[in-house]
């Protein structure tokens, strides 16, 4: 597998929303980005590792990794898109063998242990949109988002007489269920 190593740049609010956040991240390069939707919850506790807050030295995942550094050999890998998330794979050296991570928790988790975060590169590529520093928007591929989220858009993009978005948000909506009945059978 080609992999492409990424670098958390931070978090972002999703406007409209008060309950997810949205993670940036690049290319090692800093010339593509893709962006993972999270929650409140996560969006404040990665918030409390950018600013720093002295707190975080006793929490958690700052003693977990503490711990695990010395133990084994990490590595978390974005492969694939399942249901509307990213999967991620979190390996260990030792014995190989994948466990599945929420990829916000991944990326917490790479952050507080500076532990390699890495995106299977055909999927950086189909997913990745170009990285602009200090942009006041990010582009967020609609199959990453949430059934809810998508039906949230739908509407607002019908509100706002968007038709051509509303197509397209429509289109991921079909393609969704046309992909779960598959799954169903």
């Amino acid at each position: 597998m080609i992999k492409e190593r990424l670098i958390f740049k931070g978090v972002s609010e999703v406007v409209g929303t008060e309950d997810l956040g949205l993670l940036i991240l690049t290319d090692e390069a800093n010339e593509r980005q893709i962006t993972i939707v999270c929650d409140k919850a996560m969006a404040v506790q990665l918030e409390l590792r950018v600013k720093k807050i002295p707190i975080t030295k006793i929490m958690l995942p700052e003693v977990l990794c503490g711990l695990l550094k010395n133990n084994m050999d990490i590595e978390l890998v974005i492969d694939d898109i399942v249901d509307g998330q990213y999967r991620t794979l979190l390996y260990t050296k030792d014995t190989g063998k994948p466990v599945v991570i929420r990829a916000s928790d991944a990326v917490l988790f790479s952050l507080v242990g500076n532990i390699p975060l890495y995106i299977e590169a055909g999927l950086m590529k189909r997913q990745s949109v170009m990285y602009m520093e200090n942009s006041r928007g990010v582009s967020l591929p609609v199959n990453t988002i949430s059934d809810k989220m998508l039906q949230a858009a739908l509407d607002k993009a019908i509100a706002d007489e968007n038709y051509e978005l509303a197509s397209h948000l429509r289109d991921e909506k079909k393609r969704r269920q046309k992909q779960n009945e598959k799954t169903d059978n």
